[in-house]
C-alpha cells in the first residue's frame, strides 16, 4: 500500500471494534456515495508464506468458498522480497478461471517491480481471464526498509516513487487504447519511453481496467485519486479522517470535470472475529507480529484493525460506510483465516450491507 507519511495514532485505534465510533474517466459503473456497497476478501497469500506454503490449490479453494458465500471481490497483495507472496497477477489469473461472478483485484500492486511494458502485458493477459471482473489498486511501495531494499534487488529506484507510479499508470492507459483508431501507439515520459504501443495485446475491456490509488490522505494524494484514478484505496485508522477525504476526492474531481462516482471510495481493513474480544485481540497481535514484524500498537498507528465479536466488527466498518466508503476489502487478521470465513460471510457482511442499504434507501450519513 501507498502511503506518504505514518499518521499519528488515532484516540480509540487499539480498542475493539464495537469501541470506533484517464485521466478523467471511469472503468466501472458509478458507485458514488449512496450507491451499492460492495465487500470483498483478501486471499491469503501472505498468510501461507508465513506458514511455510506456497500450494494454490487452497487458494482456489479459499476463491471458490469466497464466491459461494457471496463476497462482491476477491484480492490479492503484492510482494517480492518484503513479504515473499506469490505474485497476485498468476494467482488471480488461476482464481478468475476458478470462479464465474466474482471481481478480482490488487491490494494493492507495485508496478515499479516490473518493467511497465511486461506490467501491461500481464495486466491484460488476466484481464482476458477475468474478462470484465478485474480492479487494479496500485501502490508507490510503503515506506520502510523492507520495501527499499526490495525495490534495489530489481534495480528500481525507491526515490521519486510516487511519479513513476502516476507515469506507469499513463503508460499503460495509452499502451491499453493503442490499437484504437487514431490513439497514439508512443510514449514519452520522464521516467518512460516506448513506441509501437499497438504491438501489445489489447485489454478485454476498452481502455484496460479500473486502476485505483492505494494510499493515505495526505492532500496529495487525494488530488491524484481524485484527478488521474478510478479508486482510492486507503487503509486509515480514524473514520472521521477517511469521510473528509471521501468529501475533498468529490470536490477535487468535480473541480476537474469528472462525474459523481468516478473516484470508487474503498477501504483496506483487517478484522479479527471472536466472541472474546481478548482472545480476538491476542489472535490479531499474534497475526501482526509474524506479518509486520512490529506490534499492533505500531501498526494500528497507520492501518484500520478491527476485533471482536461479527457484530462488533460490523458496526465498526459501518462507521466508515456511514463516512462515504462504498468497496470494502477485508483482511482477516489470522494465520488461519479459513476458520472465519464462514463467520464473517454469514454475519458480518449482511450486517454492513444494511448499513449501506439504509444509506441507499435515503438514510442520513452520520
Amino acid at each position: 500500500m501507498d502511503a506518504e507519511r505514518p499518521g499519528p495514532v488515532p484516540e480509540g485505534a487499539r480498542a475493539p471494534a464495537r469501541q470506533a465510533s484517464d485521466d478523467a474517466r471511469s472503468h466501472q459503473p458509478p458507485q458514488a456515495p449512496g450507491g451499492s456497497l460492495r465487500i470483498g476478501i483478501l486471499l491469503p497469500t501472505r498468510e501461507q508464506a508465513i506458514n511455510g506454503t506456497y500450494a494454490a490449490a487452497p487458494l482456489l479453494d479459499f476463491a471458490r468458498q469466497a464466491e459461494n458465500l457471496g463476497f462482491d471481490s476477491l484480492w490479492a497483495g503484492d510482494s517480492l522480497t518484503a513479504h515473499r507472496e506469490s505474485t497476485p497477477l498468476v494467482v488471480l489469473s488461476a482464481a478468475a478461471a476458478a470462479t464465474e461472478r466474482i471481481t478480482v483485484g490488487t491490494a494493492a500492486l507495485t508496478p515499479a517491480l516490473r518493467h511497465p511494458l511486461i506490467g501491461a502485458n500481464m495486466v491484460a493477459s488476466l484481464g482476458h481471464v477475468a474478462r470484465d471482473r478485474l480492479v487494479l489498486g496500485l501502490g508507490s511501495g510503503f515506506p520502510m526498509p523492507e520495501t527499499e531494499e526490495e525495490f534495489a534487488s530489481v534495480g528500481a529506484s525507491f526515490t521519486g516513487r510516487v511519479g513513476r507510479l502516476d507515469e506507469i499508470a499513463d503508460l499503460w492507459r495509452t499502451a491499453w487504447s493503442a490499437g484504437e483508431p487514431g490513439r497514439p501507439t508512443g510514449f514519452q515520459g520522464k521516467y518512460w519511453q516506448a513506441d509501437r504501443l499497438d504491438r501489445l495485446p489489447s485489454p478485454a475491456t476498452p481502455g484496460g481496467p479500473p486502476l485505483w490509488l492505494a494510499g493515505s490522505d495526505t492532500p496529495k494524494v487525494l488530488a491524484r485519486a481524485a484527478t488521474r484514478y478510478d479508486g482510492w484505496l486507503p487503509f486509515l485508522p480514524d473514520v472521521d479522517a477517511y469521510g473528509r477525504a471521501c468529501r475533498r476526492i468529490a470536490e477535487l474531481a468535480g473541480e476537474a470535470g469528472r462525474g459523481p462516482g468516478a473516484v470508487t471510495p474503498a477501504l483496506y481493513a483487517t478484522v479479527t472475529v471472536n466472541s472474546d474480544s481478548t482472545a480476538a485481540r491476542a489472535e490479531l497481535e499474534h497475526y501482526i507480529s509474524h506479518y509486520y514484524g512490529r506490534s499492533l500498537e505500531q501498526m494500528s498507528a497507520i492501518q484500520a484493525y478491527g476485533w471482536g465479536s461479527a457484530e462488533q466488527c460490523a458496526e465498526w466498518l459501518g462507521g466508515y460506510v456511514r463516512a462515504g466508503a462504498r468497496h470494502l476489502v477485508l483482511r482477516i487478521g489470522s494465520l488461519d483465516p479459513q476458520t472465519q470465513l464462514k463467520e464473517v460471510a454469514e454475519v458480518l457482511l449482511p450486517a454492513v450491507r444494511e448499513i449501506g442499504r439504509t444509506l441507499t434507501d435515503g438514510g442520513t450519513k452520520s
